[in-house]
């Protein structure tokens, strides 16, 4: 049985190492975006992107637009809410307030958080070592942002909270995608999701943003660049892996692989953003992933 499974499961164990790599490096993308850009129009020209991108894969691939019921745009509709309209405002916002490398250790929380709502969901029941682990993640990042200077500590702490409110969102629709991924396929599914979720973006921008428009015609080349990757590479072509490895290995194996954002994230926020590194840092890292692995274990 092992023989016939690793050649099945490598593959996707390499391209969500290769995702979460880019993860770590959007993160940085984003907080330079943060400058050029308000939140919301961040936000839309982001998932603009990507549902372009995903539509000419989608296209590509299959030759037509997936057809669903109406069950399932439901389930579509509440995977976008959270996944996508929900998510990308509080990740936006949060790194407009903190900095991409304490987003790198908050998104460190996501396996642990996925876990939680999957016992929930599920009726799993909580064992010593699942809550010791809970119980470390997050004291190795209250340690990092209670750290803070006091001129910087309450807009800072705001930002890292929005962040936290961003993984549990996309947590939650993770559980929900799992579900749907029975009956529909990956690509379907992130198509179907990003459209729903860009429309709510795209709905809301055009009611609270203001000189989105300027914004955008205003903005260089290099700015676009980063729009580019960040829409087409970190979120859509990484989205398709995503789902597809919760397809193949299930939510809770796929979301062990966000361990590695954090070192890729924090790594890029050094080189390319020139990001303090401290110890605190450091020892926050160490808590939050060994706390995310003893939270996430079954």
């Amino acid at each position: 049985m092992s023989s016939q499974v690793r050649p099945t499961m490598l593959p996707i164990q390499w391209l969500l190492l290769a995702a979460m790599a880019v993860w770590g490096l959007n993160l940085s993308a984003v907080k330079a975006l943060t400058e050029n850009f308000d939140v919301m129009t961040l936000a839309s020209v982001r998932m603009v992107v990507a549902v372009a991108a995903l539509t000419v894969l989608i296209g590509w691939r299959c030759g037509h637009l997936p057809r669903l019921s109406r069950r399932q745009l439901v389930g579509v509709a509440g995977c976008a809410v959270l996944m996508v309209y929900g998510n990308q405002i509080l990740f936006a916002a949060g790194l407009e307030r903190s900095t991409a490398t304490h987003a790198a250790l908050i998104m460190a929380l996501s396996p642990m958080i996925s876990s939680l709502l999957t016992a929930l969901v599920f009726g799993e029941r909580l064992s010593p070592t699942r809550t010791a682990g809970i119980v470390l993640g997050f004291a190795g990042v209250a340690a990092v942002v209670l750290h803070r200077p006091s001129a910087t500590l309450v807009s800072g702490g705001l930002g890292d909270l929005l962040l936290l409110c961003s993984v549990a969102s996309f947590a939650a629709g993770g559980v929900a995608v799992q579900r749907l991924a029975d009956r529909i396929d990956p690509l379907a599914i992130s198509w179907a999701v990003h459209v729903a979720g860009t429309a709510l973006l795209l709905f809301h921008t055009a009611w609270s943003a203001e000189s989105a428009a300027q914004q955008l015609i205003t903005s260089s080349w290099r700015t676009w660049a980063l729009v580019l990757f960040s829409g087409i590479v970190a979120t859509a072509l990484c989205a398709v892996i995503w789902n597809r490895a919760i397809a193949s290995i299930g939510a809770a194996r796929t979301t062990i692989a966000l361990y590695w954002v954090p070192i890729f994230g924090v790594a890029f926020a050094v080189v390319t953003l020139g990001e303090p590194l401290t110890a605190w840092h450091l020892l926050g890292l160490a808590a939050v992933l060994t706390g995310s692995f003893l939270g996430a274990k079954r």
